[in-house]
């Protein structure tokens, strides 16, 4: 299926985008106007396509540079949607709240879905799609939300909104409980991460390759898109074997990546633009702090340095 066509937007790449740099992060400090222009001017020679998670003040600061600037750009912009039941299976311990909390979340949630009503319909030349949260049905997430409840999520998306909607999730669940989820959404999104599954290398692209078919072949008639896929550059052994991360690495899967996905006419969304040290624990090597092809400083890891960024997709 050309996934472009079936979603009736011109081929061309796409990345996921989150420009928090040093000293910032989600709930503190926020990357400002000057910022967001800056990374756009570097991103907007390569990609058309931005994925943004959340409906925050960083999202908000990057629909007004490119509507202001006229950044060639287009936008899938996400809700985060935070956990209205516990998970006790979360790995981390992370997925506990009390019965309040859980209340509070889910009036978080539903003004979070209002709000991307609002903005979908106020950016309507920039937003070409919508999701209705990130990872919140897989077994180990820390913000679990009931599959029903997303479906609303996208019931209440689709009535109000004209662009396509989706819901964004790691590839497994798909291929069970996010059935009735298939029944609603526009396109599926999948994620898949060889490296965290302990794949070498040598394997990733094969292994991507089988998590995207298993959930295309099961739902032949549905666009399949990858929302995220990515490959981290540093690791300190925790979930990430260190030997198979490095900038050499990261290049050899985006380039196969994107060669593939180029070839089949799959909308493929790399993970991810800039580093962001603001992830996961404070030790250094962290692996959720180094999935960018480009530095926390914006330069250049190997894979963009000294080459022409895979050209605009032709189909």
């Amino acid at each position: 299926m050309n996934v472009f066509n079936t979603l009736n937007i011109p081929a061309a790449n796409a990345i996921c985008y989150s420009g928090f740099r040093e000293g910032q992060q989600p709930g503190g400090v926020y990357p400002n106007y000057h910022e967001i222009k800056e990374d756009l001017e570097i991103l907007s020679s390569s990609w058309k396509y931005l994925r943004l998670y959340d409906c925050d003040k960083h999202a908000q600061t990057v629909l007004e540079v490119i509507q202001k600037e006229n950044f060639d750009f287009k936008i899938m912009l996400g809700a985060y949607i935070v956990a209205e039941m516990n998970n006790f299976g979360c790995p981390w311990g992370g997925g506990i709240y009390s019965e309040e909390e859980l209340q509070e979340n889910r009036i978080k949630n539903q003004n979070q879905i209002e709000k991307l009503i609002n903005w979908a319909n106020t950016y309507s030349d920039i937003i070409f799609s919508t999701s209705v949260g990130n990872e919140a049905c897989v077994d180990w997430t820390d913000h679990y939300v009931p599959v029903d409840r997303v479906v609303e999520f996208v019931k209440m998306v689709k009535q109000n909104t004209k662009q396509p909607v989706t819901f964004c999730e790691n590839y497994v669940p798909w291929l069970t409980k996010l059935k009735p989820l298939t029944e609603v959404v526009d396109f599926i999104s999948i994620h898949t991460y060889p490296v965290w599954e302990y794949k070498h290398i040598h394997e990733s692209l094969e292994y991507t390759k089988q998590n995207y078919y298993a959930v295309a072949n099961t739902y032949p008639n549905i666009p399949v898109v990858i929302t995220e896929a990515g490959w981290a550059t540093n690791s300190n052994g925790k979930g990430i074997h260190p030997e198979n991360v490095s900038e050499e690495n990261q290049k050899i899967y985006y380039n196969d990546l994107i060669t593939w996905s180029t070839q089949e006419k799959i909308l493929t969304f790399f993970f991810e633009a800039f580093d962001e040290n603001w992830k996961g624990s404070s030790e250094p090597l962290e692996p959720e702090k180094h999935w960018g092809l480009f530095k926390i400083d914006r330069t250049p890891k190997l894979v963009m340095q000294n080459e022409t960024i895979t050209q605009k997709i032709n189909v």
